[in-house]
């Protein structure tokens, strides 16, 4: 059985907006690259930097796909919003092709039926061709991880933050709010332990019934701001259970009330 997303591409509502299919959609044009495998390939936009996503890690991503006919069956740009998904929960020509990009690059990819549904019913049949930009790797631990750089800001308590992304407006929730996140959690090693983007949903929770070092830091953030914050261990689970140390979480603040 083929492998398909947790969320299918496929199974994603249909938004009415349609993206022209490109010139090549037919069949893959003489300068692509083909694979043993028969995926072919084409780069349309170089990256930046050397990493590279693993079989095992998730993928921040925009796409579209089309049948070799032309017709859009599914895209996140025109949904407006990027994806994040498993990379090993994908069909099988996503999980051969994307660990070969880095990010900011995008390609285009041709991928037999054999490597795409393989005639399951209900899905995308053919040869299906996507236009791929890799755009993150929020499941790999950040670079500076094993503790705080010096741009980043520290307040009494010793809890470390950075913004990574600014948000919208000015309000701010406070230690009564219920807010809804998603986010990360690394120990100083650089080890996840935890994460709402590896679940596939954002989490709801009182500001006022985790951690100390959430408590405090969320606080600090608008809605649609992204942060970084390191954790003390006295902040975070003072020692009594694991993970224990410093914690690291990049937290995404996507509505509070």
């Amino acid at each position: 059985m083929v492998a398909a997303l947790a969320i299918s591409l496929s199974a994603r509502q249909l938004v009415p907006k349609q993206i022209p299919a490109p010139a090549d959609v037919a069949k893959p044009p003489a300068d692509a690259i083909t694979t043993s495998s028969g995926l072919a390939m084409k780069v349309l936009q170089p990256g930046k930097g050397t990493t590279k996503p693993a079989l095992t890690d998730i993928v921040t991503v925009h796409y579209t796909g089309w049948t070799t006919d032309g017709k859009m069956f599914d895209s996140s740009v025109a949904a407006g919003k990027p994806a994040t998904f498993p990379l090993n929960r994908l069909i099988k020509g996503w999980g051969e092709g994307v660990p070969q990009m880095v990010v900011g690059e995008k390609r285009r990819f041709w991928i037999p039926q054999a490597l795409a549904y393989n005639g399951q019913p209900g899905r995308p049949a053919g040869m299906l061709v996507f236009d791929i930009e890799l755009i993150d790797l929020p499941g790999l631990p950040p670079p500076d991880v094993a503790a705080p750089p010096a741009d980043a800001k520290r307040t009494a308590s010793g809890l470390a933050y950075k913004s990574l992304r600014p948000g919208d407006g000015k309000e701010h929730p406070t230690k009564d709010s219920t807010v809804t996140v998603h986010y990360s959690g690394w120990t100083t090693d650089g080890q996840m332990f935890d994460s709402s983007i590896v679940q596939g949903k954002p989490i709801s929770f009182g500001l006022g019934d985790v951690i100390q070092g959430w408590t405090e830091g969320v606080q600090l953030m608008t809605v649609g701001e992204t942060m970084r914050f390191w954790i003390p261990e006295r902040l975070a689970y003072k020692g009594e259970r694991p993970p224990r140390g410093m914690l690291v979480f990049d937290v995404e603040l996507i509505n509070f009330k």
